[in-house]
């Protein structure tokens, strides 16, 4: 079933983004996918296409991502994504002068983001933790701190990592995928008692931001400061334009891609994210 959605919007950073997933099963297996923009009002979406060969249904979950729930059908099938959408607020914000807020004064909704979560144990790096950044100044220096130590520790190793290795795991090996890095310096913002959670979605290539490797969703994280949450990139460890989210999470077990409920086979997958050129 193809469903397509059109609004209007406003001016920013024009840009198109989806995927495409090629799956094979042998019975029909219902599941749940994570690829489409979360609500958020930087994001005007224009246009908005879903291409799924069986009936699918919306929700949003309580992290505030958007869901899809489909069944996908027996043999091979395809499933894809594709929005046109306006980042009214492109530039990411930095602010060097954010403090942290004592563990007493967080509120309540960010607690969980200080706690221990699936692939994020800060018990197993609390004391490399406070040895490394325990001295600096708390706040925005520190987060940065975490990010530069993680952007140097590890080296990016296209498939390092497995669906079950955790931060502590990353640490040790010294390298990973952009998940692990995420998950690794909110491991560490955890341990030193900073509400640290998980981030993904697109990154696009955009006129000043060229393409560098293959295309695919990326991973980053953001940490709470001065009443706020800020976004921080330990991969790249550098501001990028035009960032889309499409879910965020204690980590990445919240904010699967895609949820099966029985055997499925990923065939091929494919991510684009562009920026749209005015027509001439």
């Amino acid at each position: 079933m193809t469903r397509v959605q059109t609004t209007s919007v406003h001016e920013g950073l024009a840009l198109t983004v989806g995927c495409a997933l090629e799956l094979e099963g042998t019975f029909p297996v219902p599941a749940i996918l994570q690829v489409a923009p979360c609500p958020d009002p930087q994001v005007q979406m224009s246009h908005e296409r879903w291409d799924i060969g069986s009936d699918h249904h919306s929700y949003v979950d309580l992290y505030a991502n958007r869901c899809e729930r489909v069944m996908v059908p027996a043999g091979a099938s395809r499933v894809a994504y594709e929005a046109e959408l306006v980042v009214s607020s492109p530039a990411e914000l930095v602010e060097p002068q954010a403090r942290e807020t004592p563990v007493e004064l967080l509120p309540p909704e960010t607690i969980s983001f200080v706690m221990p979560s699936r692939f994020c144990l800060p018990d197993e790096l609390g004391h490399e933790a406070w040895q490394r950044f325990g001295a600096i100044e708390p706040g925005w220096e520190r987060v940065q701190a975490v990010v530069d130590f993680v952007h140097g520790h590890l080296e990016w190793v296209a498939g390092a990592s497995n669906p079950w290795t955790t931060a502590a795991d990353a640490y040790r090996a010294g390298q990973g995928v952009c998940r692990d890095f995420a998950h690794l310096a909110i491991t560490f913002c955890r341990a030193l008692n900073i509400p640290a959670r998980y981030v993904f979605g697109y990154i696009p290539e955009t006129e000043d931001q060229p393409l560098t490797e293959a295309m695919d969703f990326a991973a980053w994280f953001e940490a709470y400061l001065d009443g706020r949450w800020y976004t921080f990139d330990p991969r790249n460890n550098a501001p990028r334009t035009g960032r889309v989210v499409v879910g965020r999470g204690r980590d990445a077990i919240d904010v699967a891609l895609m949820t099966s409920f029985g055997p499925l086979t990923l065939t091929r997958f494919t991510v684009h994210a562009q920026e749209l050129m005015p027509s001439t």
